[in-house]
């Protein structure tokens, strides 16, 4: 239901990225392995304990049987499995003997009856109506019901050194510069690639939009945001709409009865750009400037607080889920919105002073990306009004799936990084629903910037065509380098693929895009036109 809130309850307790660090034993994963034990002990050792290694390999410990009970990030994409509604009957008896009665009371939620719990392992007919190979069902972890047996097993010495840890990690920036280098050391050092820390003054900033990023948003707004570049997102917006229903129009592949269902979710789309018409003001919130670390934990309670506080209302769906200042945007399919920051509408994404072209493939790609998000493999299961249901026919849902087994393959075959194992790849479910956001979002944008041209040529402009314009401002947002720690890091972690493939992967499922530049079978990213996909 998505107009109402509800108190979700999941686990974490992992201080490696993901679980495949603990369980999967390359030589990369083995050495990271070991350097984490290190810095387990040194901060451990900085928080009092004599015997900080020790302490290290028994949170050490804990955390790799948590990585067991952790599903695959791919099947974490799968609402039908990851979304369960328990009473406080059936909460109580999947804990056992985990203390469930003290946990609410202590979190202030003792007279809730409805819980969400993310990872509960599916049932066999659950599995089976989700179609679950062997491989995906082994990626499945006990969850939910896992943690609570392991959390009334583990000794409270080993609980208490792992929440020593992870409060000194989580805070590090506003306490020593020692245990601050320390974290840096090994999580910008060891796992990103890094070099050097952000310079003082950002990391300054970064902490104060943590704690009032809407006020901080206020004033970027004020300063930084035109009115006329709003004006503009709006016609951009709308014309990307009118490429999408062109494209519900044209479809082929679909009955008229699952396109009608898509076409009402396209009608509700609603777009919210640049700021919310109303900013928090943190009443309540008191800031001491000579304690940072007390301030960082008073806004954590405020938030706490002001979440406790929705339970029994209903969902504000005008509520921004980023700041103003954030540059990015994104698709809640609860809410069947589209979301723009201020932020994001400036070069390399927007440019007031460049032409139509060079922004429908900038700014334009990033709209239709997020339009696509509503069709993508997790968001197509949402309907115009935000309910998870089945609205596909299910010969629809099967072509649908088609497409996506052949986007797979190209997701799949790229390998950014080399290991001693061989090469280390993109994971196809993983990173699905990003990538056809990427290409059907460049799809409706070329598309929605030949409906801004009203049937007129585009002119030449530095010696490039409309159409070249347009794809070199698609490549301009994803100019940019990548360390190799960080890419092996992104391809286990992250659904969003790095920047090349996000780019090479989506020009080449164009027809256009070979046409503006001479693009033949002698070159190295042609594919054939019966292997480009097309799905809208």
């Amino acid at each position: 239901n998505p107009t109402q809130y509800a108190v979700s309850i999941g686990f974490d307790g992992m201080g490696l990225p993901d679980r495949d660090y603990y369980l999967v034993d390359s030589e990369s994963n083995l050495e990271i392995r070991a350097a984490y034990l290190d810095y387990l002990t040194q901060v451990l050792t900085m928080a009092g304990y004599a015997d900080g290694r020790s302490a290290a390999e028994a949170v050490y410990a804990f955390e790799t049987e948590v990585a067991k009970l952790e599903w695959a990030r791919q099947m974490l994409r799968r609402p039908q499995l990851t979304y369960n509604v328990l009473s406080r009957d059936e909460l109580a008896v999947m804990a056992g003997d985990f203390p469930i009665d003290t946990l609410l009371s202590t979190a202030q939620f003792d007279g809730e009856t409805r819980f969400l719990a993310r990872q509960l392992p599916p049932t066999e007919e659950e599995m089976a109506e989700e179609k679950l190979t062997d491989e995906q069902r082994a990626m499945i972890g006990g969850g939910l019901p896992g943690m609570m047996k392991l959390l009334t097993e583990t000794s409270l010495p080993t609980l208490q050194a792992y929440m020593a840890k992870s409060f000194l990690g989580s805070n590090a920036a506003l306490l020593s510069s020692e245990l601050d280098e320390t974290v840096f050391d090994f999580y910008g050092r060891t796992i990103n690639g890094r070099e050097q820390q952000q310079d003082r003054w950002k990391r300054g900033i970064s902490a104060v939009e943590s704690a009032l990023g809407e006020q901080l948003g206020a004033l970027y707004v004020e300063r930084y945001f035109p009115p006329e570049s709003k004006a503009r997102m709006d016609t951009l917006v709308a014309n990307l709409q009118r490429a999408m229903s062109g494209a519900l129009d044209r479809n082929e592949w679909m009955t008229p009865d699952t396109i009608e269902q898509a076409r009402a979710k396209l009608n509700g789309f609603t777009p919210m750009i640049g700021y919310p018409d109303e900013f928090e003001t943190y009443e309540g919130l008191e800031i001491d400037p000579t304690d940072p670390l007390g301030n960082a934990m008073a806004a954590r309670r405020w938030g706490t607080e002001d979440n406790r506080k929705r339970l029994g209302t209903e969902v504000d769906p005008t509520e921004w889920g980023m700041f103003p200042q954030t540059v990015n945007a994104y698709y809640s399919p609860l809410t069947n919105r589209i979301v723009f920051p201020a932020a994001i509408l400036q070069p390399p994404f927007f440019n007031a002073e460049a032409d139509e072209a060079v922004n429908y493939g900038g700014i334009g790609a990033v709209i239709g990306h997020e339009i696509g998000h509503g069709y993508d493999d997790q968001g197509s299961q949402f309907d115009a009004e935000g309910t998870l249901r089945n609205w596909w026919q299910d010969a629809d849902r099967e072509g649908f799936e088609q497409y996506t087994a052949r986007m797979a393959e190209f997701i799949e075959a790229y390998c950014p990084v080399e290991s001693a194992e061989g090469p280390v790849c993109l994971r196809g479910g993983q990173s699905m629903g990003e990538t056809l956001g990427d290409v059907v979002g460049l799809q409706m944008a070329y598309r929605a910037y030949k409906l801004s041209l009203n049937g007129a040529e585009a002119p030449v402009i530095d010696g490039l065509t409309g159409d070249q314009r347009f794809f070199l401002g698609f490549a301009q947002i994803w100019r940019g380098m990548e360390r190799e720690e960080s890419l092996r890091n992104r391809v286990m972690t992250a659904n969003h693929p790095p920047g090349e493939f996000r780019l090479n992967n989506a020009v080449r499922h164009l027809d256009a895009w070979y046409d503006a530049f001479g693009v033949t079978e002698d070159d190295a990213l042609y594919l054939p036109p019966e292997e480009r996909i097309s799905i809208w």
